[in-house]
């Protein structure tokens, strides 16, 4: 099945000044800049990007990617979203996957990378399509032996590069024009046909160098249908409405193979009770209101970690408790467009509800909603003795 984006006319530019690597595979640094917004290899992985959904990049910025990042805020489609740190970049890229489709995150090398790779693990799991772009080494350096900053001490480049490949279902790194194009249309089109993150590492000295193969107008994405076994479709349908018809109180879990196969629409009763929820630092809410973000967020405080509790419980599982309205509440700076309100009872929180969604409907709300530290449903209770019996479970016999 051939999944790559197709390949755009090849142009000849107007001046001989387009820096075409040596045969030794290491570009020439004298290669002249295009302008901001032409046909250079940021901007055509910016116009990419929007071609297959992409409107915001998520993105904290390090000296390896910051003029990756001036290609990619000069495209009129794509918005820049500075994040506080690299794991909040990558869980809300995590986030714009599951309500757009497919994410995309851009970090800088190695400190920015391994920061980031735990959301991108967590993407992984959930089957999300996720572009993450790395600003990488100048291409003059891979090969020398030379030791670089952001790096662990040694003349290697390949660490990240390592550590990401379990955990993404494509890894690209540019570090030559004559293939940019061929390797970024690859990992896009993959993680769409996977619906899988994958790693594009782009060396920081090629984003503002043109190409022939970067077209102003690149062609339309396309991938090759998905064709289904019609008789295998059937018979899993039969068997599971026998299975359905049998049960008493019958309950249907969506996983994330639904959103895989598009079949979301399809599984109606619970995808319209469905939503997906997005866990993020402090640090972020001062990105959410500085991008006039209107969400309502309930944060449910429990004062310690009650699921461990129930596992195995001990001194570490408690926390010391922090008034959490009142670091929304610095973190806004007295902004009129924020609001938070700590509720300790159900009238209290229909009343904040009310509030949040009528009169500070155009702000962003912050409810902390106060239980007792024990306040569990049976069911956890028992999950919570199953899985400590399964992790005590003493060795096998040699």
């Amino acid at each position: 099945m051939d999944t790559k984006i197709s390949p755009v006319d090849v142009c000849k530019p107007a001046s001989n000044d387009v820096g075409c690597p040596p045969s030794n595979g290491i570009v020439s640094t004298i290669s002249a800049p295009a302008p901001i917004g032409q046909s250079s290899l940021g901007r055509h992985l910016a116009r990419r990007l929007v071609q297959i959904g992409v409107n915001d990049v998520f993105a904290v910025p390090g000296d390896f990617n910051l003029t990756l990042l001036d290609h990619l805020i000069a495209e009129p489609g794509l918005t820049l979203v500075g994040c506080c740190n690299e794991l909040n970049a990558g869980y809300a890229a995590d986030g714009y996957a599951r309500a757009r489709g497919v994410g995309a995150c851009a970090v800088t090398f190695t400190v920015g990378g391994l920061s980031i790779i735990n959301a991108i693990a967590g993407a992984y799991s959930e089957n999300l399509p996720i572009i993450c772009i790395v600003g990488g080494p100048n291409s003059n350096d891979f090969g020398t032996n030379r030791i670089l900053h952001h790096t662990i001490g040694l003349p290697d480049f390949s660490q990240e590069l390592r550590c990401f490949q379990t955990v993404t279902c494509h890894q690209a790194v540019v570090n030559n024009l004559e293939d940019a194009h061929e390797q970024i249309d690859t990992a896009i089109s993959t993680a769409l046909k996977e619906s899988k993150p994958v790693y594009i590492s782009i060396s920081c000295n090629l984003a503002a160098i043109p190409h022939p193969t970067f077209s102003h107008e690149p062609v339309p994405f396309s991938l090759s249908p998905k064709l289904s076994n019609e008789m295998g479709l059937k018979a899993a349908v039969e068997a599971a409405a026998e299975f359905l018809n049998k049960s008493v109180k019958p309950v249907m879990v969506g996983g994330p193979k639904l959103r895989v196969s598009n079949a979301c629409d399809a599984f109606v009763d619970l995808a319209d009770a469905s939503g997906y929820a997005l866990a993020m630092t402090a640090q972020d809410v001062s990105t959410m209101l500085r991008c006039g973000q209107k969400s309502i967020i309930f944060l449910i405080n429990n004062g310690g970690y009650t699921i461990e509790v129930e596992i195995h419980d001990g001194p570490y599982n408690v926390i010391k408790n922090w008034n959490y309205t009142g670091l929304v509440d610095a973190i806004s700076n007295g902004s009129s467009k924020c609001w938070t309100m700590k509720v300790t009872c159900e009238e209290e929180l229909i009343e904040a509800i009310q509030n949040a969604t009528g009169p500070k409907k155009d702000c962003f709300c912050f409810i902390e909603v106060m239980v007792h530290k024990d306040d569990t449903s049976k069911e956890l209770l028992e999950w919570g003795s199953r899985v400590c019996s399964a992790n005590s479970r003493p060795p096998n016999p040699q």
